[in-house]
C-alpha cells in the first residue's frame, strides 16, 4: 500500500523564449528536464506570445535566452514582471556587469552567461526546483509565528529588514512575506528598494553571506552546516554564491581568517 505521505513527482513548466532556431534546439538537448523536474513544454520566439502563455497556462519557469536579445531581454522581463511574479533565468550573452544589475532590479533568479554549461544550469533548477515545491506546499504564515509585531513607526523596509534578519535560516522569499502580511509581491518589492536602496534579493544574498563570513569565523560548524544556517538547501549552490559574493571559497575564507588571527 502507497503511504498516505508519499508524493507523485510534479513536473514543473517551463517556457523558454528564445527567437534563434538552433539556439532553442541545443537548449532542448542540454539537459534531461524531466530527470530535474521540469518539462520544457512551451517554447517560443516573440514577446506577445510569452505573456499570453505566462497568463493562461500554468507555466512555472521563464527561461530567457538574451544572446541576440541584448537589453530587449530585459524589456521583455520588465514586461513580464508588470503581471508576474514567474521565476525568470537569463540564459547567454555576454559577461556584463551591468545587464547583471539590471537584471537583478527586475528580480531574475539567475543570469547564466555564455558558455552555459550543463552543471550549472542543473544546479539552478536544483535551487529553483526546491523553492517551488516549497512555495506550495507551504501555508501562510501566521505573523505571529514570525514575530512580526510592527511598531507603529516602523517602515515597511525595516520590517522586512527584522523579518530577513529573524528567519534567514528558513527558505524565506519576498513572495513568502508578501504573502504573509496580504501585500503585493511586486509592489512589496518596489517599496523595499524605494526605502533601502537595495533589492530585497541583493539585501537577503548581502545578509545571508556575511553571516556565513562570521560563522566561517567565530565557529567550527562544518560547512554543509552554516549553508542550512543561513538558508541554504544546497550545498552547491551555497558553494557558488558564497564564491561570487567574495571571490573566494568558504574554505579557503576560513583558512585565511584563521591565519590572520
Amino acid at each position: 500500500m502507497t503511504s498516505p505521505k508519499a508524493r507523485l513527482i510534479q513536473l514543473h513548466r517551463i517556457l523558454l523564449v528564445d527567437p534563434n532556431d538552433q539556439s532553442r534546439e541545443t537548449t532542448r538537448k542540454m539537459l534531461d528536464w524531466t530527470k530535474h523536474g521540469f518539462l520544457l513544454q512551451q517554447v517560443v520566439n516573440n514577446t506577445p506570445d510569452a505573456l499570453a502563455l505566462i497568463e493562461t497556462r500554468s507555466i512555472s519557469l521563464v527561461l530567457l535566452n538574451i544572446k541576440r536579445l541584448h537589453s530587449t531581454g530585459l524589456d521583455i522581463c520588465s514586461q513580464i514582471r508588470q503581471t508576474s511574479d514567474i521565476p525568470i533565468v537569463l540564459l547567454g550573452g555576454a559577461h556584463d556587469f551591468n545587464l547583471a544589475r539590471k537584471a537583478l532590479t527586475l528580480q531574475v533568479k539567475e543570469y547564466l552567461p555564455d558558455p552555459v554549461e550543463p552543471e550549472e544550469l542543473s544546479a539552478c533548477l536544483r535551487s529553483l526546483r526546491r523553492e517551488l515545491e516549497d512555495s506550495l506546499d507551504a501555508e501562510p504564515i501566521p505573523a505571529t509565528d514570525l514575530r512580526w509585531q510592527r511598531h507603529p513607526q516602523e517602515s515597511i523596509g525595516e520590517l522586512i529588514q527584522q523579518l530577513v534578519q529573524n528567519e534567514l535560516h528558513r527558505n524565506i522569499s519576498l513572495k513568502k512575506i508578501a504573502q504573509a502580511l496580504h501585500f503585493n509581491c511586486a509592489y512589496l518589492g518596489q517599496k523595499f528598494k524605494q526605502e533601502m536602496n537595495i533589492s530585497f534579493n541583493d539585501y537577503l544574498l548581502q545578509q545571508r553571506m556575511e553571516r556565513a563570513k562570521q560563522l566561517l569565523q567565530s565557529t567550527d560548524l562544518r560547512i554543509y552546516e552554516i549553508a542550512g544556517e543561513v538558508g541554504y538547501t544546497e550545498i552547491d549552490w551555497f558553494y557558488r554564491k558564497f564564491r561570487e559574493y567574495t571571490g573566494t571559497s568558504a574554505n579557503d575564507y576560513r583558512k585565511r581568517i584563521s591565519v590572520i588571527a
